[in-house]
């Protein structure tokens, strides 16, 4: 893996640590539809992470194939283009339940190559 791919997962890894910030005193998703400033940071970080991804060389995806690369795209691209199409209730459920798993998968591929490599920023 590259320096610059390693340097784009750091910035993925800290896109989804601000989306659990933005979102971690929220108990439901109720609680979750009454803050507009939330729901709209969250989703500008998915627009971030969507398009670090697509940064990626197509070798470093295909050689990570457990991640779905095609949902995140499709995701950004919801979010990008029919910002008043996206289903908040789904943004909860991924927030909950598919951003954890997808932080572990990053963390274990940063781990796997790091060789000792610091952020740049």
């Amino acid at each position: 893996m590259s320096n610059k791919e390693l340097q784009i997962l750091f910035a993925i890894i800290e896109a989804i640590d601000k989306i659990f910030s933005y979102n971690k005193n929220l108990k439901d998703y109720i609680e979750f539809r009454k803050h507009n400033q939330i729901i709209d940071a969250s989703l500008m970080n998915f627009v971030v992470i969507g398009e670090l991804t697509n940064k990626l060389s197509d070798n470093f995806k295909s050689n990570n194939s457990q991640i779905d690369w095609i949902s995140i795209k499709g995701f950004r691209n919801i979010i990008a283009h029919d910002y008043f199409g996206v289903d908040y209730d789904e943004v909860w459920q991924i927030i909950n339940n598919e951003l954890p798993k997808l932080k572990i998968e990053f963390q274990m591929i940063v781990e796997l190559n790091n060789n000792d490599q610091k952020p740049m920023f």
